[in-house]
């Protein structure tokens, strides 16, 4: 091939890269204003009310996001395209829930077999049709394998991880990603270990050849999961056995 045809393909292809707003700003300033931090940042509130006020910029993000094709998307780095998936997961189930506001109590009154708002394929990525399942399982899951995915992700439901307050961008997602983690794990109403036990969130259950071998990965946060230093010890050499909550997934 003529060697000014492949820099002129690079050319467009670095071009295409280029277009798509890598800082999330717009989904990054909905957050700032419509997401409320509790529980000393282990938890969060979206204030939907406020959210569906702003369903004009909302919807624009999500068409910034459905424009990037497979090939544009291909082209980034490894964290812009995990930074693409996670806040796409997490604003397109926000515009799924506000397609109902306030006529909706839960995100399963969507329905579990039909119209699972999971499964469905009600928005554009890459291209073509997708779901939010494939996202998660299809895409982040089998690309990336990266357990603090999990913490990332959130399904509308108090039982989920929090909706963090700020977009993930590149540059700073391995920060983000490991803070997610240490919310999450030092989160008592998840996560405790008590009576000679460590009891953890259903995630750990769920998804546990994401985080195998459990007991290597929950020594890892030892200093998290427990506030005794000769808990967190027996946590570090892996002496606790899981049992694990079940938590209700539904409620937003």
């Amino acid at each position: 091939m003529d060697a000014r045809l492949i820099l002129l393909g690079l050319w467009f292809a670095a071009a295409n890269a280029l277009a798509f707003d890598h800082s999330h700003a717009a989904w990054q300033a909905l957050l700032k204003k419509h997401v409320v931090v509790l529980d000393g940042g282990k938890a969060s509130q979206l204030r939907y009310a406020g959210m569906a006020q702003d369903r004009e910029p909302l919807r624009a993000y999500l068409q910034s996001l459905s424009a990037v094709d497979e090939a544009q998307f291909n082209a980034w780095s490894r964290p812009r395209q995990m930074a693409f998936l996670i806040n796409a997961y997490n604003a397109f189930t926000v515009e799924k829930i506000l397609t109902r506001y306030p006529d909706l109590r839960s995100i399963w009154d969507f329905g579990k077999l039909f119209g699972n708002p999971f499964k469905e394929r009600f928005f554009s990525l890459l291209q073509r049709p997708f779901s939010l399942d494939q996202i998660q399982h299809d895409t982040l899951r089998k690309r990336y394998a990266e357990p603090r995915l999990h913490y990332a992700l959130n399904c509308a439901s108090v039982g989920c991880p929090m909706l963090r307050e700020e977009a993930y961008v590149a540059e700073r997602l391995e920060l983000q990603l490991e803070e997610q983690a240490s919310r999450f794990l030092s989160d008592r109403s998840r996560n405790r270990y008590r009576d000679g036990r460590l009891e953890v969130s259903k995630i750990f259950d769920w998804y546990q050849e994401d985080f195998a071998p459990r007991s290597r990965y929950f020594a890892r946060y030892a200093k998290l999961l427990a506030e005794n230093a000769d808990d967190q010890k027996l946590i570090a050499e892996g002496e606790s056995f899981g049992i694990y909550l079940r938590r209700q997934h539904h409620l937003f």
